[in-house]
């Protein structure tokens, strides 16, 4: 049946139970993918399980879903309540601000749920590299935010890492600066720029962050604004970004539903079932199973 696999990302949501404002409200203008109107209904455990029919998913990692930042520990307890009743999500990485007056009140609230293994929280960033500024206020240069961050070792909890890669350069130092605190790289660093002078300050900027050994990554969500998902130019990017950190630490994850804006979860699947096969059975057990289970403390 399919490819047995640990799904290292991905999110559920009640839009009619639960706070997420940017799914109630008006678009993100910003957002990646560009109009995500799609995303816009309940996505709860049966229809993840709907998507995933054709593999076989032995565990997955509720990655936090952008909740109100009213009530962080909302989503945490409510995802802990799911798991209770029917066994999943298998792990939870929650949300914490690293730079606010009640930063670590938050944290060891999170810390304190079993399911819990790291925390993702998204610093400041700039649109482009271009207008990149430092040592703004909730950025990764900014002292209260690093004061913060130097709790996830203190808690034991790891690093969802989420920026564009015009910032792997900083997100370097923050890991050298915690050589003790893991940190996985979400979405394969977003290689947006496809053109040739930007997927070469993409790889600049992997091998960047690659050379420190606490950072792992998650090879995930390849979608582009206004268009489609190309398995020849995916199929690239993702060999390059298991040269560059070496399969050892990379990880499957789906990002869905996000990722359903462009692919269905069989297709994608299937799709980097294939682009892998060129490694060796255990390197492709370790890629859809073992270092998810490593870096996220599963399976016992």
């Amino acid at each position: 049946m399919g490819v047995t696999l640990i799904d290292a990302h991905h999110h559920l949501w009640d839009l009619k139970q639960n706070p997420y404002p940017w799914l109630q409200e008006a678009n993100e203008p910003h957002f990646f993918m560009g109009n995500y109107d799609a995303l816009k209904k309940n996505y709860l455990w049966p229809d993840y399980e709907k998507d995933a029919a054709d593999h076989n998913v032995i565990a997955t990692v509720h990655c936090e879903a952008e909740w109100s930042r009213d009530d962080q520990v909302g989503e945490t307890q409510w995802l802990t309540d799911m798991h209770q009743r029917i066994g999943h999500p298998s792990a939870i990485v929650a949300h914490a601000w690293f730079h606010t007056d009640n930063s670590e009140e938050i944290l060891a609230r999170q810390a304190a749920f079993p399911l819990v293994r790291g925390i993702r929280s998204k610093p400041v960033t700039a649109a482009s590299p271009q207008t990149m500024q430092p040592k703004l206020p909730g950025s990764m240069q900014d002292p209260m935010w690093l004061e913060g961050f130097a709790r996830l070792e203190k808690y034991k909890l790891s690093w969802d890492l989420r920026v564009p890669y015009w910032h792997l350069a900083e997100a370097a130092e923050v890991a050298a600066s915690f050589p003790n605190t893991p940190i996985v790289l979400n979405h394969t660093g977003f290689p947006w720029d496809r053109s040739e002078e930007g997927l070469a300050a993409w790889r600049k900027a992997m091998e960047t962050i690659a050379k420190c050994p606490n950072v792992w990554l998650k090879v995930s969500e390849f979608g582009l604004k206004d268009k489609p998902w190309n398995y020849e130019e995916n199929k690239a990017i993702v060999l390059e970004a298991l040269s560059i950190f070496g399969i050892s630490r990379c990880m499957f994850a789906s990002n869905f539903p996000v990722a359903s804006l462009r692919i269905d979860f069989n297709t994608l699947v299937t799709s980097m079932a294939r682009m892998v096969s060129g490694f060796s059975e255990k390197e492709q057990q370790d890629f859809f199973v073992n270092n998810a289970a490593k870096f996220y403390r599963l399976l016992g």
